[in-house]
């Protein structure tokens, strides 16, 4: 079985080919994959834009999770 490489709050994390975001954030830290799916903490891209925990990681993939109420601050130009 093949594995990317894949970064999450900038720590590398090694998965799967196949991987998910949600996938990568629980190799990362199960507990805050907890949080995403219970909808406090959001994943996010590079850019700080929202993806689905489903979208198909990549290596070299950067995802960063943040809590949901600093992600509508940022929307809203107050962070």
């Amino acid at each position: 079985m093949s594995s990317i490489r894949v970064f999450v709050n900038a720590t590398a994390v090694d998965l799967p080919t196949g991987s998910t975001a949600i996938d990568a954030v629980r190799a990362w830290r199960a507990d805050v994959a907890d949080e995403v799916s219970a909808g406090s903490r959001v994943i996010t891209d590079s850019r700080g834009l929202p993806v689905d925990g489903n979208v198909q990681a990549f290596a070299g993939s950067i995802f960063r999770v943040v809590s949901q109420r600093e992600r509508a601050a940022d929307a809203t130009g107050l962070a």
